[in-house]
């Protein structure tokens, strides 16, 4: 599973690994994990970064409209997958 530091502003480093990448609406979205094996907390992370930055900003996605859409691209693209979400 590839990893990826995720810095939250005025928060410190946190290592997070990647489950799944999907786009959604036009958006590029990671599903990150916060452990590699086992049960885990999930996130969506939407890129708002632009195409000519070298590196990403992505954004914990929080909204439910959008969370709910993501969600289940995610259970789409993980099926049989033994992983579990929950909106």
């Amino acid at each position: 599973m590839e990893k990826i530091t995720f810095r939250p502003e005025g928060g410190e480093a946190e290592a997070l690994f990647i489950v799944g990448q999907s786009v959604v609406n036009g958006h590029s979205y990671l599903l990150v994990t916060d452990t590699e094996d086992g049960d885990a907390d999930a996130f969506i992370l939407r890129d708002d970064s632009a195409p000519e930055e070298e590196e990403a900003l992505y954004t914990e996605v929080t909204e439910e409209e959008e969370l709910a859409a993501c969600a289940k691209a995610f259970a789409d693209l993980l099926d049989g997958e033994d992983i579990l979400l929950e909106t």
